[in-house]
């Protein structure tokens, strides 16, 4: 008699449509070419006829009507495509994948810490009650079992020593200001550093909103002078012809947290470490070459600006040059923030475990 044999399944990761297998591709020209899709279309086209992505049944055509379909282009105007807001998201979501994984949304959007007492969320341990605890952290079961037990059932009575409370885990909320250099160095010898760097801020913007709501993030990008950047901005930055003006990266960001009520908040600094310019009294004050000191004491002075108001500010330095590190070193213990020396490939591994680390505690 025949029966039914089973085996475990498993899945075919790479049992894709047509379709999602070039939309993969897409995406990532997409934030290669800062949004432009024309040009994206034309990279994927020179990729299918050295790879051959497509078949006859399915090509470049049917898949630039595919995007129209599903709502990931617009044509403005016949052969004119736009990216949409469904796929700015797509792209962060797909960010965010690619560097820290699959999270699970949090069930209330705060961070927990090692710090206990008048918290938001209850927890399973036990103490004695202490002159200023409130009623509701009074655990009325366990008090009254130890007034049973401490003074008979036929004589009744609770007393103070008979009371204990539960403690309860303090939730931190933080507002976060991520700065990202934009400098004309971004993009010297060869070595594409603003993608990357775009790509985090894009899977630290979707990891904050989707697990972390209550938390805030400003993004701000920084060349001669400092602007702050929409979300929906972020796949269209650029690098231009500037030099790096830190200082008014940190000012802007120390700007942006003071109208914040967290009591949490930090900088993040993605940069190659350089600052070479400054403005004052409505000039600018450039120098390329090495270290100006004169710009160099200007942006030590923001970094303990920032340390007096308790922002402590994290430096990704994505350049080796010795004398770089150096300064940074020197910034780093002016601020008394941290600083991680890391390759383009382990920037978003870097920033993920520090900002979920900075979670667990408040920098207050």
């Amino acid at each position: 008699m025949k029966g039914i044999r089973f085996s475990k399944f498993i899945k075919d990761l790479n049992n894709k449509s047509p379709f999602d297998k070039l939309f993969e591709i897409f995406k990532e020209l997409l934030v290669y070419t800062s949004g432009d899709v024309d040009e994206a279309l034309s990279w994927l086209t020179e990729l299918d006829k050295e790879y051959k992505l497509t078949d006859a049944n399915y090509g470049i055509a049917d898949f630039i009507e595919d995007l129209k379909k599903k709502g990931f282009l617009d044509e403005k105007e016949p052969g004119f495509f736009q990216i949409t807001a469904k796929t700015e998201q797509t792209i962060r979501k797909s960010s965010l994948d690619q560097i820290f994984g699959k999270i699970k949304k949090s069930s209330r959007g705060n961070h927990k810490t090692t710090f206990s007492g008048l918290g938001d969320e209850s927890s399973a341990d036990m103490r004695d009650y202490r002159f200023g605890d409130s009623l509701e952290q009074i655990a009325m079961a366990e008090s009254m079992r130890n007034a049973q037990i401490n003074h008979g059932i036929d004589n009744f009575q609770m007393n103070e020593n008979d009371l204990v409370v539960r403690e309860n885990e303090h939730k931190s909320q933080f507002s976060t200001v991520l700065m990202i250099d934009i400098s004309h160095s971004m993009i010297l010898y060869g070595e594409d550093r603003i993608t990357p760097a775009k790509k985090v801020a894009m899977a630290l913007a979707e990891l904050i909103t989707t697990k972390y709501p209550k938390d805030t993030l400003d993004i701000i990008v920084f060349g001669d002078d400092a602007w702050q950047v929409e979300l929906k901005e972020l796949p269209y930055l650029q690098v231009g012809p500037f030099h790096t003006n830190t200082v008014a990266g940190i000012e802007l960001a120390m700007d942006l947290l003071r109208k914040r009520k967290n009591g949490n908040k930090q900088i993040f600094m993605i940069t190659d470490g350089k600052p070479s310019c400054i403005k004052e009294n409505g000039e600018y004050y450039k120098n390329s070459f090495g270290l100006d000191r004169h710009i160099v004491n200007k942006t030590l002075n923001c970094a303990a600006a920032c340390r007096r108001l308790k922002i402590p500010i994290t430096t990704f330095m994505i350049a080796k040059d010795p004398y770089l590190q150096q300064f940074i070193e020197e910034f780093t213990e002016v601020n008394q923030g941290k600083a991680f020396y890391t390759s383009l490939k382990g920037l978003g591994d870097f920033i993920f475990e520090d900002y979920t680390k900075n979670r667990r505690k408040n920098v207050r």
